[in-house]
Protein backbone atom coordinates (compact mmCIF):
# COMPACT_ATOMS: atom_id res chain seq x y z
CA UNK A 1 0.00 0.00 0.00
CA UNK A 2 0.68 3.99 -0.17
CA UNK A 3 2.71 5.25 2.33
CA UNK A 4 -0.21 7.76 3.32
CA UNK A 5 -2.35 4.17 3.94
CA UNK A 6 0.28 2.99 6.40
CA UNK A 7 0.57 6.67 8.34
CA UNK A 8 -3.34 6.59 8.48
CA UNK A 9 -3.55 3.35 9.53
CA UNK A 10 -1.04 3.86 12.15
CA UNK A 11 -2.40 7.30 13.25
CA UNK A 12 -6.03 5.35 13.42
CA UNK A 13 -4.43 2.69 16.04
CA UNK A 14 -3.11 6.05 17.91
CA UNK A 15 -6.31 7.14 17.93
CA UNK A 16 -7.97 4.90 19.84
CA UNK A 17 -6.57 5.91 22.65
CA UNK A 18 -3.54 4.12 22.57
CA UNK A 19 -1.28 7.20 21.75
CA UNK A 20 -2.19 8.03 25.73
CA UNK A 21 -0.35 5.10 26.99
CA UNK A 22 2.90 6.60 26.85
CA UNK A 23 4.61 10.01 25.39
CA UNK A 24 5.62 9.54 21.83
CA UNK A 25 3.13 6.81 21.56
CA UNK A 26 1.73 8.30 18.24
CA UNK A 27 5.00 8.80 16.95
CA UNK A 28 5.55 4.91 17.36
CA UNK A 29 2.37 3.60 15.87
CA UNK A 30 3.25 5.79 12.57
CA UNK A 31 6.96 5.24 12.53
CA UNK A 32 6.13 2.10 12.91
CA UNK A 33 3.16 1.46 10.41
CA UNK A 34 6.02 3.25 7.40
CA UNK A 35 9.03 1.76 9.13
CA UNK A 36 9.29 -1.62 6.95
CA UNK A 37 9.36 0.45 3.44
CA UNK A 38 13.46 1.93 4.83
CA UNK A 39 14.00 -1.06 1.83
CA UNK A 40 13.22 1.24 -1.25
CA UNK A 41 16.24 3.10 -0.33
CA UNK A 42 18.12 -0.33 -0.72
CA UNK A 43 19.80 0.19 -5.05
CA UNK A 44 21.10 2.31 -7.14
CA UNK A 45 18.58 2.37 -10.11
CA UNK A 46 14.73 2.86 -9.73
CA UNK A 47 13.45 -0.52 -10.13
CA UNK A 48 16.21 -2.29 -7.67
CA UNK A 49 14.56 -1.29 -4.96
CA UNK A 50 11.20 -3.36 -6.08
CA UNK A 51 13.68 -6.30 -6.44
CA UNK A 52 13.94 -6.42 -2.92
CA UNK A 53 10.64 -4.57 -1.64
CA UNK A 54 8.54 -6.54 0.37
CA UNK A 55 11.53 -9.14 1.53
CA UNK A 56 13.23 -9.10 4.78
CA UNK A 57 11.87 -5.94 6.33
CA UNK A 58 8.59 -6.86 5.31
CA UNK A 59 8.37 -10.58 7.06
CA UNK A 60 7.37 -11.29 10.15
CA UNK A 61 11.18 -12.13 11.10
CA UNK A 62 13.07 -8.29 10.23
CA UNK A 63 9.77 -5.97 9.98
CA UNK A 64 7.70 -7.32 12.70
CA UNK A 65 9.95 -8.95 14.83
CA UNK A 66 13.92 -7.47 15.16
CA UNK A 67 12.92 -3.64 13.85
CA UNK A 68 10.18 -2.08 16.00
CA UNK A 69 12.67 -2.70 19.37
CA UNK A 70 15.42 -0.62 17.27
CA UNK A 71 12.41 2.13 16.50
CA UNK A 72 11.22 2.21 20.19
CA UNK A 73 14.75 2.88 21.29
CA UNK A 74 15.65 5.36 19.35
CA UNK A 75 12.54 7.00 19.85
CA UNK A 76 13.04 6.67 24.44
CA UNK A 77 16.50 8.31 22.97
CA UNK A 78 15.48 11.18 21.53
CA UNK A 79 12.81 11.86 24.83
CA UNK A 80 15.49 11.63 27.04
CA UNK A 81 17.75 14.65 24.73
CA UNK A 82 14.47 16.38 24.96
CA UNK A 83 14.06 16.26 28.98
CA UNK A 84 17.96 17.04 29.36
CA UNK A 85 17.28 20.05 27.30
CA UNK A 86 14.65 20.80 29.56
CA UNK A 87 11.70 20.09 26.95
CA UNK A 88 7.89 20.99 27.77
CA UNK A 89 5.75 18.48 26.65
CA UNK A 90 2.08 19.83 26.17
CA UNK A 91 0.69 16.09 26.41
CA UNK A 92 1.81 15.64 29.75
CA UNK A 93 1.67 12.43 29.10
CA UNK A 94 5.05 10.09 30.87
CA UNK A 95 7.36 8.02 29.24
CA UNK A 96 6.99 4.41 29.38
CA UNK A 97 9.41 2.41 27.48
CA UNK A 98 7.23 -0.78 27.74
CA UNK A 99 4.40 1.10 25.69
CA UNK A 100 6.52 2.40 23.60
CA UNK A 101 8.08 -0.96 22.48
CA UNK A 102 4.12 -2.19 22.45
CA UNK A 103 3.27 0.34 20.20
CA UNK A 104 5.84 0.16 17.43
CA UNK A 105 5.68 -3.35 17.23
CA UNK A 106 1.41 -2.95 16.67
CA UNK A 107 2.38 0.00 13.81
CA UNK A 108 5.19 -2.69 12.47
CA UNK A 109 2.63 -5.61 11.78
CA UNK A 110 -0.04 -3.84 10.40
CA UNK A 111 2.54 -2.85 7.21
CA UNK A 112 2.56 -6.43 5.96
CA UNK A 113 -1.14 -7.04 7.11
CA UNK A 114 -1.98 -4.09 4.55
CA UNK A 115 1.32 -5.12 1.97
CA UNK A 116 -0.43 -8.51 1.93
CA UNK A 117 -3.72 -7.61 0.40
CA UNK A 118 -2.79 -6.27 -2.92
CA UNK A 119 -1.06 -8.05 -6.21
CA UNK A 120 2.15 -6.56 -5.48
CA UNK A 121 2.79 -9.49 -2.83
CA UNK A 122 4.86 -9.66 0.03
CA UNK A 123 7.37 -12.34 1.34
CA UNK A 124 6.09 -12.74 5.23
CA UNK A 125 8.60 -15.33 6.10
CA UNK A 126 11.57 -13.73 4.39
CA UNK A 127 14.96 -14.75 4.81
CA UNK A 128 13.79 -18.36 5.57
CA UNK A 129 11.34 -18.06 2.45
CA UNK A 130 11.27 -16.96 -0.74
CA UNK A 131 7.47 -17.45 -1.15
CA UNK A 132 5.48 -13.85 -2.70
CA UNK A 133 1.84 -14.10 -0.44
CA UNK A 134 -1.04 -11.85 -2.17
CA UNK A 135 -4.70 -11.79 -0.98
CA UNK A 136 -5.28 -9.54 -4.06
CA UNK A 137 -8.35 -7.98 -1.39
CA UNK A 138 -7.12 -3.69 -2.40
CA UNK A 139 -6.31 -1.81 -5.24
CA UNK A 140 -2.90 -0.53 -3.97
CA UNK A 141 -3.87 3.16 -3.50
CA UNK A 142 -7.66 2.50 -1.98
CA UNK A 143 -9.52 5.83 -1.42
CA UNK A 144 -12.05 3.94 0.22
CA UNK A 145 -9.37 3.24 2.81
CA UNK A 146 -8.24 6.65 2.84
CA UNK A 147 -11.51 8.27 3.49
CA UNK A 148 -12.84 6.36 6.16
CA UNK A 149 -9.66 6.27 8.37
CA UNK A 150 -9.06 9.68 7.38
CA UNK A 151 -12.77 10.49 8.60
CA UNK A 152 -12.12 8.29 11.83
CA UNK A 153 -8.81 10.47 12.86
CA UNK A 154 -10.72 13.55 12.58
CA UNK A 155 -13.85 11.96 14.39
CA UNK A 156 -11.69 11.27 16.99
CA UNK A 157 -9.79 14.08 17.96
CA UNK A 158 -13.06 16.08 17.97
CA UNK A 159 -13.96 13.70 21.31
CA UNK A 160 -10.78 15.34 22.85
CA UNK A 161 -8.20 13.79 24.88
CA UNK A 162 -10.31 13.16 27.91
CA UNK A 163 -11.78 10.07 26.90
CA UNK A 164 -9.68 6.47 27.50
CA UNK A 165 -11.28 5.08 24.16
CA UNK A 166 -12.01 7.28 20.91
CA UNK A 167 -14.61 5.20 19.65
CA UNK A 168 -14.62 6.83 15.94
CA UNK A 169 -10.74 5.44 14.98
CA UNK A 170 -12.45 1.98 16.53
CA UNK A 171 -15.37 2.13 14.63
CA UNK A 172 -13.37 3.11 11.09
CA UNK A 173 -10.73 0.13 11.95
CA UNK A 174 -13.42 -2.36 12.39
CA UNK A 175 -15.14 -0.97 8.79
CA UNK A 176 -11.66 -1.28 7.23
CA UNK A 177 -11.44 -5.13 8.34
CA UNK A 178 -14.77 -6.13 7.27
CA UNK A 179 -13.89 -3.92 4.13
CA UNK A 180 -10.90 -5.87 3.47
CA UNK A 181 -12.85 -9.05 4.68
CA UNK A 182 -15.39 -8.67 1.87
CA UNK A 183 -12.52 -7.68 -0.44
CA UNK A 184 -10.59 -10.88 -0.05
CA UNK A 185 -14.05 -13.34 -0.72
CA UNK A 186 -14.17 -11.53 -3.82
CA UNK A 187 -10.74 -11.72 -5.04
CA UNK A 188 -11.14 -15.81 -3.61
CA UNK A 189 -14.45 -15.91 -6.47
CA UNK A 190 -12.62 -13.95 -8.93
CA UNK A 191 -9.35 -16.50 -8.79
CA UNK A 192 -11.88 -19.36 -8.73
CA UNK A 193 -13.47 -18.17 -11.81
CA UNK A 194 -11.22 -19.20 -14.84
CA UNK A 195 -11.63 -22.75 -13.54
CA UNK A 196 -14.91 -22.82 -12.69
CA UNK A 197 -16.32 -21.35 -15.87
CA UNK A 198 -15.00 -20.69 -18.90
CA UNK A 199 -12.40 -20.95 -20.28
CA UNK A 200 -11.76 -23.54 -17.92
CA UNK A 201 -8.46 -23.42 -17.42
CA UNK A 202 -6.07 -24.80 -14.84
CA UNK A 203 -3.30 -22.05 -13.86
CA UNK A 204 -0.16 -22.62 -12.39
CA UNK A 205 -0.39 -18.98 -11.17
CA UNK A 206 -3.51 -16.80 -10.61
CA UNK A 207 -3.70 -12.71 -9.65
CA UNK A 208 -7.21 -10.68 -9.26
CA UNK A 209 -6.30 -6.69 -9.65
CA UNK A 210 -9.36 -4.61 -7.72
CA UNK A 211 -10.20 -1.82 -10.12
CA UNK A 212 -9.30 1.57 -8.07
CA UNK A 213 -12.65 2.79 -7.14
CA UNK A 214 -15.22 0.16 -8.49
CA UNK A 215 -13.28 -2.05 -5.86
CA UNK A 216 -15.87 -5.22 -6.41
CA UNK A 217 -14.44 -5.00 -9.83
CA UNK A 218 -11.69 -7.66 -10.75
CA UNK A 219 -9.17 -7.88 -13.59
CA UNK A 220 -7.56 -11.70 -13.78
CA UNK A 221 -3.94 -12.64 -14.86
CA UNK A 222 -3.44 -15.99 -15.16
CA UNK A 223 -0.29 -18.24 -16.89
CA UNK A 224 -1.11 -21.76 -18.15
CA UNK A 225 1.91 -23.87 -19.78
CA UNK A 226 3.76 -21.07 -20.40
CA UNK A 227 0.83 -18.70 -21.34
CA UNK A 228 -0.36 -15.52 -20.60
CA UNK A 229 -4.45 -14.82 -20.24
CA UNK A 230 -6.44 -11.78 -18.45
CA UNK A 231 -10.39 -12.10 -17.89
CA UNK A 232 -12.70 -9.48 -16.21
CA UNK A 233 -14.75 -10.18 -13.09
CA UNK A 234 -18.18 -8.52 -11.62
CA UNK A 235 -19.66 -10.45 -8.49
CA UNK A 236 -23.17 -8.39 -9.51
CA UNK A 237 -23.27 -9.09 -12.91
CA UNK A 238 -21.99 -12.99 -12.63
CA UNK A 239 -20.94 -14.44 -9.47
CA UNK A 240 -18.38 -17.58 -10.01
CA UNK A 241 -17.67 -16.85 -13.78
CA UNK A 242 -15.33 -14.64 -15.61
CA UNK A 243 -17.31 -11.78 -18.22
CA UNK A 244 -15.19 -11.77 -20.82
CA UNK A 245 -11.63 -13.07 -21.12
CA UNK A 246 -8.82 -12.95 -23.99
CA UNK A 247 -7.07 -15.06 -25.71
CA UNK A 248 -3.80 -16.56 -24.22
CA UNK A 249 -0.67 -15.37 -24.93
CA UNK A 250 2.98 -16.61 -24.99
CA UNK A 251 4.47 -15.35 -22.24
CA UNK A 252 7.72 -15.83 -24.24
CA UNK A 253 10.25 -17.10 -21.81
CA UNK A 254 10.97 -20.25 -24.17
CA UNK A 255 12.63 -18.41 -26.70
CA UNK A 256 16.27 -19.01 -26.78
CA UNK A 257 17.32 -15.33 -26.91
CA UNK A 258 15.40 -14.21 -23.94
CA UNK A 259 17.29 -17.26 -22.05
CA UNK A 260 20.67 -15.90 -22.85
CA UNK A 261 19.27 -12.57 -21.73
CA UNK A 262 18.20 -14.02 -18.17
CA UNK A 263 21.86 -14.72 -17.39
CA UNK A 264 22.84 -10.56 -18.19
CA UNK A 265 24.34 -10.33 -15.04
CA UNK A 266 22.32 -9.58 -10.60
CA UNK A 267 20.46 -6.96 -11.96
CA UNK A 268 18.14 -8.83 -14.31
CA UNK A 269 18.12 -11.86 -11.72
CA UNK A 270 16.73 -9.88 -8.66
CA UNK A 271 13.82 -8.49 -11.32
CA UNK A 272 13.65 -11.94 -12.16
CA UNK A 273 13.47 -12.87 -8.32
CA UNK A 274 10.43 -10.52 -8.14
CA UNK A 275 8.37 -11.02 -11.09
CA UNK A 276 6.15 -13.64 -10.26
CA UNK A 277 4.65 -13.35 -14.16
CA UNK A 278 7.27 -12.82 -16.16
CA UNK A 279 6.77 -12.08 -19.15
CA UNK A 280 9.16 -11.31 -22.22
CA UNK A 281 9.31 -9.72 -25.84
CA UNK A 282 12.08 -9.90 -28.56
CA UNK A 283 12.75 -6.86 -31.15
CA UNK A 284 15.43 -8.04 -33.92
CA UNK A 285 17.42 -5.62 -35.00
CA UNK A 286 20.77 -6.70 -37.08
CA UNK A 287 23.05 -8.23 -34.86
CA UNK A 288 21.35 -7.27 -31.58
CA UNK A 289 18.30 -8.20 -30.10
CA UNK A 290 16.33 -6.73 -26.68
CA UNK A 291 14.24 -8.26 -24.65
CA UNK A 292 12.04 -6.33 -22.48
CA UNK A 293 11.19 -8.26 -19.63
CA UNK A 294 8.09 -7.46 -17.58
CA UNK A 295 5.11 -8.69 -15.28
CA UNK A 296 1.92 -9.80 -16.64
CA UNK A 297 -0.01 -8.44 -13.05
CA UNK A 298 0.46 -5.11 -14.58
CA UNK A 299 -1.83 -4.41 -17.88
CA UNK A 300 0.71 -3.42 -19.89
CA UNK A 301 3.27 -5.99 -19.49
CA UNK A 302 2.14 -7.82 -22.85
CA UNK A 303 2.48 -5.37 -25.88
CA UNK A 304 3.17 -2.29 -24.06
CA UNK A 305 5.54 -0.19 -21.80
CA UNK A 306 5.18 0.47 -18.55
CA UNK A 307 7.60 1.66 -15.39
CA UNK A 308 7.63 -2.07 -14.31
CA UNK A 309 9.48 -3.41 -17.62
CA UNK A 310 13.95 -4.00 -17.79
CA UNK A 311 15.78 -4.33 -21.26
CA UNK A 312 18.58 -6.63 -21.61
CA UNK A 313 20.71 -6.23 -25.31
CA UNK A 314 21.81 -9.37 -26.68
CA UNK A 315 24.03 -9.32 -29.22
CA UNK A 316 23.49 -11.97 -31.78
CA UNK A 317 26.68 -11.83 -33.76
CA UNK A 318 28.58 -13.58 -30.49
CA UNK A 319 27.99 -16.94 -29.40
CA UNK A 320 27.77 -15.18 -25.61
CA UNK A 321 27.43 -11.49 -26.16
CA UNK A 322 24.60 -10.41 -23.05
CA UNK A 323 24.93 -6.65 -22.53
CA UNK A 324 22.47 -5.25 -20.47
CA UNK A 325 20.73 -1.35 -20.00
CA UNK A 326 18.38 0.37 -18.43
CA UNK A 327 15.99 2.42 -21.08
Amino acid sequence: MDNLTHSLAGWALAETGLKRRTRKGLAACILGANMPDIDVFFGWVPWVSLATHRGFTHGLVGGVLLMPPILAALLYLLDRVQVARGAQFRSGLPMHFGWLVALCYLGAISHPVLDWQNTYAVQLLAPLSTRWYHNDALFIVDPWILVTLALGIWLARKRGSQNRVRWPAVIALTCVGAYIALNGAISQLARSAPVRGAPYAQPDAVYASPDPVAFWRRTVVWRENGMIARGRFNPLRQLTQLLSHTTPEPDGLDDPIVRRAMKAGPEIADFLRWSTMTTARVKRDGCNATVTFGDARYPSSIGGRNFMEHKVVVDLCRSSGVSASLQ
